[in-house]
């Protein structure tokens, strides 16, 4: 038991499932969003919830064993990550690929669901697209600056594909604003993150922005990406009919994002892993708890 624990921990360490917490609320607020063309209930169901959560996860997972089977080689000689399962021994690379095929095939079991229990085939129209770009980010740092917001539309995917699998003929602007709100998200955190690799990017002809323009700059960028995503949000808010919830999540989502960028300085680093994981995290969760309150509480007004 104790041996199977362990196994379980390596691979959820190697493609850091906790950090589904990132895209996963905002595919519920899609999902949420799209529900409210369903008929009877305006919501969606749960087996389609459940769907989305195993669609998410397992296409997440393949996309992050990719990009470590890819990068072990630059992980091993980077300090910071050279105690990753596969640099580190604990996995062997064949039973990596092994892990990326079987996340592969539950990502498409997951989008043969819908169509085997809803009638949509949207989701196994685009499985194969979608998985090829999410593992196409793995490449981009090595020939442009722009990873960041490669990796950040990659996982803006998400809200839309959650939208489409729930109600295709209802995707509009809603979708578009919630997926360029996650990719600016993403792409402004990642460029925080990229901060503290820029020596072993810069030894290794890696590319990114901070290694390329330098740390000053590339923190503005990551700014102005932030304080893109809030307005986004705003418009999103008056888009989608959203009400005062949702507004008290935005707030609190303003207020964060500030703090996450006030916590990190060109001449400083040390925090960026509570502007990462803890700040970042909490973002998601909170707009996202907020957000789908908002919807069902509007709902249930409207059905009386």
């Amino acid at each position: 038991m104790n041996r199977t624990l362990s196994s379980l921990h390596v691979w959820a360490q190697m493609v850091k499932l906790e950090h589904s917490v990132f895209a996963l609320p905002f595919a519920f607020i899609a999902t949420f969003l799209a529900g409210r063309h369903l008929p009877d209930a305006h919501r969606p169901l749960a087996g389609q919830l459940a769907l989305i959560v195993v669609c998410m996860v397992a296409a997440r997972s393949a996309a992050m064993t990719f990009n470590r089977i890819v990068d072990a080689g630059i992980d091993a000689r980077n300090p910071r990550t050279a105690g990753r399962p596969l640099p580190a021994g604990r996995l062997s690379t064949p039973d990596a690929w092994m892990f990326f095929a079987v996340c592969c095939g539950v990502f498409l079991a997951g989008c043969w669901g819908f169509r085997a229990g809803y009638g949509n085939d949207w989701p196994v129209r685009l499985a194969a697209p979608v998985l090829i770009y999410l593992c196409g980010y793995s490449y981009t740092k090595r020939f442009t600056r722009w990873s960041h917001y490669y990796l950040g539309t990659a996982i803006a995917i998400s809200p839309s594909a959650a939208w489409l699998a729930i109600h295709p003929d209802s995707i509009g602007w809603p979708a578009v604003l919630l997926s360029a709100t996650v990719a600016l998200w993403i792409a402004g955190f990642d460029i925080i993150y990229a901060c503290q690799d820029m020596p072993v990017d810069r030894r290794d002809g890696l590319h990114s922005l901070p290694a390329t323009i330098g740390p000053g700059a590339a923190l503005w960028m990551a700014r102005a990406s932030h304080a893109s995503v809030v307005a986004l949000l705003v418009v999103l808010g008056r888009t989608a009919e959203l009400g005062n919830i949702y507004y008290i999540g935005v707030a609190i989502v303003a207020v964060l994002l500030l703090v996450e960028n006030l916590l990190v300085r060109t001449t400083d680093f040390s925090r960026v892993n509570l502007a990462f994981f803890t700040i970042n995290g909490v973002v998601g969760v909170v707009l996202g708890v907020l957000t789908v309150t908002d919807v069902l509480l509007r709902n249930a007004s409207s059905s009386r």
